[in-house]
């Protein structure tokens, strides 16, 4: 008897049906479809931060976030802090306890924080852009635009007491955040047109501080009643809140990736309070332009 044989019309059509299914499984450009849900890789990154007390509790909190995002070969290259120092006073300090510039004439740095204070411009934070850029020209440099110390600009408006805080208005904070982040927009400018490419950019932490002051006020931030339960004395100095909410800024500008929906415990922060705060600073650094993810307008 006869083995029946397929015809070359019935290949034909059975090979046709396998590429059309294939293709169903594969997105544009060779990647798996939505049916494949592994997470992004992040390539890791080399980071050195320097900084003051507004600043230095970042590095902790960003390793913590890091691993929560499970980032393969990211490096705490090291840190170098300074109570309320301007970035020229770490440009500075004296060989053999600078750390900073070692690390930046390795060229073994992919992103170098900075935590600007009221001089600006900061011949610091222009002469760590020179050197950084000299051993590798694809640094990042991020500097940290605070929420203003005593909460505004002019004198006879600053607080003196902590409590002084729960009867300040949100528009003058953000008048001193704003004075004050842009005039190191301008450095930024200077710098990045001097150099000819993007190198410096901000992290515009005192706005979101601002908006969660905001949202304190308007009842809508939950364990939090009155905006000086926010902060530790008049000059500044945050609680478990403030720091985390900055460290989740200074991760989105370093990772340029969200934080929003990871799952981490900090000592004095509700799961609520973690989930607000993620949203609060990828909205904020997203749409920053200095910040590196959103356009520049032109």
């Amino acid at each position: 008897m006869k083995m029946h044989q397929p015809n070359r019309l019935h290949c034909k059509s059975l090979l046709m049906l396998l590429i059309g299914v294939s293709l169903l499984l594969v997105a544009p450009g060779g990647r798996p479809s939505a049916a494949d849900d592994s997470p992004p890789v992040i390539p890791g990154l080399r980071v050195f931060y320097t900084g003051h007390s507004f600043h230095m509790f970042v590095p902790q909190q960003v390793e913590q976030i890091v691993k929560a995002v499970g980032i393969q070969g990211h490096k705490l290259v090291g840190t170098q802090g300074i109570g309320g120092s301007r970035v020229f006073q770490h440009w500075d300090l004296v060989d053999g306890k600078n750390k900073a510039k070692p690390a930046l004439i390795s060229g073994e740095v992919d992103v170098f924080t900075m935590a600007s204070h009221l001089t600006v411009p900061d011949r610091g934070i222009t002469n760590f852009t020179e050197l950084g850029l000299q051993h590798n020209p694809k640094l990042r440099l991020l500097v940290q635009v605070s929420w203003y110390p005593f909460d505004v600009e002019a004198p006879e408006k600053r607080i003196s007491d902590n409590a002084q805080r729960d009867k300040m208005m949100i528009a003058d904070l953000q008048a001193a955040v704003d004075s004050w982040r842009k005039k190191l927009e301008a450095q930024a400018d200077d710098l990045n047109e001097k150099h000819k490419r993007k190198a410096v950019f901000l992290v515009p932490v005192g706005d979101a501080v601002v908006q969660l002051r905001g949202m304190v006020v308007a009842g809508t931030f939950p364990g939090v009643t009155a905006q000086s339960e926010l902060f530790r004395d008049p000059i500044g100095h945050v609680g478990p809140i403030v720091q985390t909410l900055a460290s989740y800024c200074n991760y989105a500008a370093i990772y340029r990736t969200s934080p929003v929906g990871l799952n981490l415990e900090f000592q004095g922060v509700t799961t609520e309070q973690h989930a607000i705060l993620q949203k609060l600073a990828w909205n904020t650094v997203a749409r920053y332009p200095h910040a590196g993810i959103a356009p520049v307008a032109k």
